[in-house]
């Protein structure tokens, strides 16, 4: 199973760091040896940051996480696997969503620009975001 930390401030909160975000996901090693990721947001008015320590099952190759759309405003880390991702893709692809890897991972970034937060009612599988 994978490892997966992060938050999240406000102005009036501590900003997160790289290393700090580094130190997580070295924390959580154990979940994940086959690889890690952070991703590191805003500044002193607010941000996000995420962790993650990957256990590989699909696409071992270009299946590094955090994980995003082409513009890269749309973030996401998945622990588990979408049962139903082929469909979801082949579906995404027609209308007009392009695709950098053949992760599951993947998949969710696209159906949120698609869905919005009812994105996650066409998942099928068993998983952790």
């Amino acid at each position: 199973m994978c490892g997966i930390a992060g938050g999240a401030w406000t102005s009036d909160g501590e900003p997160l760091s790289r290393d700090g975000l580094q130190r997580m996901a070295e924390v959580l090693r154990h979940r994940g040896p086959d690889d890690e990721g952070v991703f590191l947001s805003g500044g002193g008015n607010g941000g996000a940051g995420l962790a993650f320590r990957r256990l590989s099952i699909i696409d071992l190759t270009s299946g590094h996480q955090p994980l995003a759309n082409e513009d890269e405003s749309v973030w996401v880390v998945l622990n588990g696997e979408i049962y139903n991702y082929r469909e979801l893709r082949s579906e995404l692809e027609s209308r007009g969503h392009q695709f950098r890897t053949q992760s599951d991972t993947e998949t969710i970034v696209h159906l949120y620009e698609e869905h919005g937060d009812e994105f996650v009612t066409r998942l099928r599988g068993m998983f952790a975001i």
